[in-house]
């Protein structure tokens, strides 16, 4: 197994960390869970979008209260 670069070793001249940077930058998504996060904590999972909420399911229960929303039962 190939051995990552060390911290250490990608200092050594600024083309080297230019090029480093730009291989490892996360990809532009299009598509996929990825694309939706929480505008409060930045999780991706359980994404509320209806009413223009924009928030996952955790932030969701935290500040329902606040925002108007009930609980029926």
């Amino acid at each position: 197994m190939a051995k990552r670069p060390s911290i250490e070793k990608l200092f050594v001249s600024k083309t080297r960390l230019a090029r480093f940077i730009r291989h490892n930058v996360p990809k532009a998504r299009k598509y996929g869970q990825r694309l939706a996060i929480c505008q409060r904590c930045g999780g991706t999972r359980r994404h509320i979008a209806k009413y223009n909420l924009n928030i996952c399911g955790r932030c969701f229960r935290e500040v329902a209260k606040e925002l108007g929303f009930r609980k029926l039962r």
